[in-house]
């Protein structure tokens, strides 16, 4: 009897490293000190000695159920994306820069090129973030796991000068909220959606007039990373005042989050349009709309709060980075929460 046979294969280990060398490489930042392989990884804050007040933000997350459906569409190549994105973009949201991530991989059997393949996707997410892979954990845990499923966390830290911590305690009544376009579902409510749709290759193989691609592609699209959104914004001048990441809970638990006491969002449902995903799922599953809203991102993954004198400025800096913007309300003095008209 030996470590193989138990169901623990330490070569496979090796392999998929090597594999993955490649991947972990395009992320590399020059304060990176370490390579991969190590036992940690090292990262100088020699860059970040010029901040009057420098000050490390971190975030922590997973992709959740979503990968239920990577398993059955075997499809591992995005799943990272979401992995970074549910991270960078809480780091973004407080003002920060995320410097580096770590990712986690727990699996019933690790298949070296499936294992690369994730990874390929978590590089991916670091590069649209500028954050480096710095290192990582592939646990092979035999009878924890099915051989063919694994499971994906991951967890970053940024920087951000104390002055520049978004906290929200300058918003104000009449601030303007710009809505940056999410890419779909993102990583939030998959169990509701596997409770809508029938979960087979068949079902999320279908094509869709109306998504313009087939339900799987919808579901699995990417949750969209607002980092270099957010950094033009900053970029061009303008002061953020609040910003919320729309995960899990939707508009009512998100929004208020970063509104302080007293202070209300009104946001205008018609003030886009919600995409065609939401739609489908709305009437597919007969999920009444304030369950959507309350649940699910509906088309707005990232909201702003800035003053009405910068609002033009905001949404043509998002745009200039390659989001899409729109002005979807105001803050309105009341009690803390948010409105939906």
């Amino acid at each position: 009897m030996d470590y193989k046979n138990a169901g623990v294969d330490i070569e496979a280990g090796y392999k998929s490293v090597e594999l993955m060398k490649k991947h972990v490489q395009q992320t590399m930042r020059p304060e990176v000190l370490t390579g991969l392989g190590g036992f940690s990884g090292a990262f100088s804050m020699e860059k970040f000695k010029n901040m009057e007040k420098p000050t490390l933000v971190s975030g922590t997350d997973g992709v959740g159920t979503k990968l239920k459906l990577a398993f059955l569409l075997d499809k591992h190549d995005t799943i990272g994306i979401d992995c970074v994105a549910m991270c960078v973009n809480d780091i973004a949201c407080a003002g920060g820069e995320p410097l580096f991530f770590l990712d986690y991989i727990a699996c019933g059997k690790n298949f070296p090129e499936k294992i690369a393949t994730i990874v390929s996707g978590v590089a991916e997410g670091c590069m649209q973030s500028s954050a480096a892979l710095i290192g990582g954990e592939t646990a092979e845990m035999p009878g924890f796991y099915p051989e063919d499923e694994y499971d994906l966390a991951g967890f970053a830290v940024g920087v951000v000068d104390e002055k520049d911590i978004i906290t929200g305690k300058e918003v104000k009544a009449g601030d303007i909220l710009i809505g940056m376009a999410s890419s779909g579902v993102h990583s939030n409510g998959f169990s509701l959606v596997r409770k809508i749709f029938s979960m087979d290759a068949e079902t999320l193989n279908t094509y869709h007039e109306e998504l313009g691609k087939t339900l799987g592609e919808a579901l699995l699209a990417p949750t969209k990373i607002y980092v270099k959104a957010l950094r033009s914004v900053k970029e061009a001048g303008v002061r953020i005042k609040a910003c919320s990441h729309i995960t899990g809970g939707g508009f009512y638990e998100n929004v208020p989050r970063m509104l302080p006491e007293g202070k209300r969002a009104v946001i205008e449902k018609d003030s886009y349009e919600v995409p065609a995903i939401f739609r489908m799922m709305a009437r597919e599953g007969k999920v009444e709309e304030q369950m959507m809203y309350n649940t699910y991102n509906m088309g707005i993954g990232m909201v702003l709060a800035v003053d009405p004198a910068d609002a033009d400025k905001t949404v043509q800096a998002i745009q200039s980075a390659g989001e899409t913007a729109h002005v979807i309300g105001k803050v309105e003095e009341g009690e803390k929460g948010v409105t939906l008209c």
